[in-house]
């Protein structure tokens, strides 16, 4: 291991790299009160050096243990010591394991930003904690969409200063510093694949691959060049071999056989995406296969009630008829303009959908049945009108839950929610649905660029 340096004196111009500095900037930086956000939250304090930067913080408590609220107080007691605002969280409802909590915790982050009017939310992730999640993800069998890690900045303003410093970095600022934290006792039980991954790891480094933090690291930075590059190629591509016609998506058959045979998969699983996933890498062959060499008429079922038709020189991809969803009527919303309109079909009745862009805070309504406001950066387009789907699930405040779950909590007869439209992102998650609400975490903070979609009655 190189020798140790101190992360102090580099900080400053990580921060600028990340585009905090400046004016207007405020900061919400999630604290644990475990070392690693303590020493991220008082490098943001005292070693940022931008006078312009802004710095508050926020606590989750999960309520998954005994005397969490400890927790609390003690992060209370830090941030007035420290001068810095605190905003905090409980859960009331029970979590149920890594996934639930985490889902829950964004949720209360995001929702303490906009409260207390933040730009960036940041999480003390670091490099050993991207070298776990890439090795966790190899045993798994990633893609290189998987292997990219952590990424140092994703949508909503959210921002990893630590990323690219080592643990022994991180608890040498502690030790310089010398500040205290909490010890959560979760982090020594093996109940947790995080913990296991995180003991697996320096025994492949004694007895089979020593280095293997730093080839893992570099191993995510490899996939996201990888990634970045084929988004480049697919995305000229889309446009050739697909086009979207009365909610269904036609692909044009010779193109997709034309392709080589890696390169049309990978643009089938994107042309795939706003049905709300993908299949794996046996079902994406079967259907490639089938899009290229099947005769005309034929239909192939995908899970998920997805269904490929070939209909001459095109194959036709579409949600099937009927069932709870209803959805067999999908409109994308294409959001690569500034402005448009479009027609959607759901439950049989035609809804007049239209959208703009503007700042966030401006005089931005339409008049509308429904309008939806999205931060516009970090959007997965293009964006679906559609009915509801089983499967379908929506972020809230407090953490991701089925929207079948939340229509029954808001009494929707069932033959009404075929009839009830839902926006969802090209990776067929749902942003927003009538009778429910908004994801919280893709609501706009003042002076962004959003985009309002509005959806009314035809």
């Amino acid at each position: 291991m190189p020798p140790i340096l101190s992360i102090e004196p580099r900080f400053p111009e990580r921060l600028r790299a990340l585009g905090l500095n400046g004016e207007g900037v405020r900061v919400m930086v999630a604290v644990s009160g475990g070392l690693d956000s303590v020493a991220l939250l008082h490098l943001m304090r005292f070693a940022a050096g931008e006078p312009g930067m802004d710095v508050v913080a926020a606590h989750c408590d999960h309520a998954m243990r005994a005397h969490s609220g400890e927790d609390a107080r003690w992060v209370a007691g830090l941030c007035r010591a420290w001068g810095v605002p605190l905003w905090t969280r409980r859960a009331h409802a029970e979590l149920r394991g890594e996934a639930e909590a985490r889902a829950w915790r964004y949720g209360a982050l995001r929702e303490m930003m906009r409260e207390a009017g933040a730009t960036h939310l940041a999480t003390a992730h670091h490099a050993d904690d991207q070298a776990e999640t890439v090795l966790f993800r190899v045993l798994r069998g990633a893609g290189i969409d998987g292997l990219a890690g952590i990424a140092e900045r994703a949508a909503g303003g959210l921002v990893r200063p630590l990323l690219p410093y080592w643990r022994a970095e991180v608890r040498d600022h502690v030790r310089r510093a010398g500040l205290r934290w909490r010890e959560d006792p979760t982090n020594r039980t093996a109940a947790y694949a995080r913990n296991r991954i995180r003991r697996l790891l320096p025994v492949l480094e004694r007895d089979a691959a020593p280095g293997a933090r730093r080839s893992l690291a570099r191993l995510a930075e490899v996939a996201r060049a990888e990634g970045a590059a084929w988004n480049a190629v697919l995305a000229p591509l889309e446009g050739e071999a697909a086009r979207w016609e009365d909610g269904a998506l036609l692909v044009v058959r010779s193109a997709l056989a034309g392709y080589d045979s890696a390169l049309a998969a990978r643009l089938l699983r994107r042309l795939l995406a706003p049905f709300g996933g993908a299949p794996g890498l046996r079902g994406t062959r079967a259907a490639l296969q089938f899009i290229t060499a099947a005769p005309s008429g034929r239909t192939l079922q995908l899970p998920g009630g997805v269904r490929i038709r070939t209909e001459f020189g095109v194959a036709r991809i579409e949600r099937a008829g009927g069932g709870q969803g209803g959805a067999g009527q999908d409109t994308p919303v294409r959001v690569a303009s500034e402005r448009g309109e479009g027609t959607a079909a759901v439950g049989g009745a035609e809804l007049r959908v239209r959208w703009w862009t503007a700042e966030w805070g401006a005089e931005a309504a339409e008049a509308g049945s429904a309008t939806v406001a999205l931060l516009a950066e970090g959007l997965r387009t293009p964006l679906l009108v559609r009915g509801w789907r089983p499967g379908d699930r929506l972020g809230t405040a407090g953490g991701t839950r089925k929207l079948k779950k939340l229509l029954g909590e808001r009494r929707v007869p069932r033959g009404a929610r075929a009839r009830l439209p839902v926006l969802a992102d090209a990776d067929g998650r749902a942003l927003w649905a009538s009778a429910v609400g908004q994801d919280p975490s893709t609501l706009p903070r003042p002076g962004a660029a959003a985009l309002l979609i509005s959806i009314g009655d035809g």
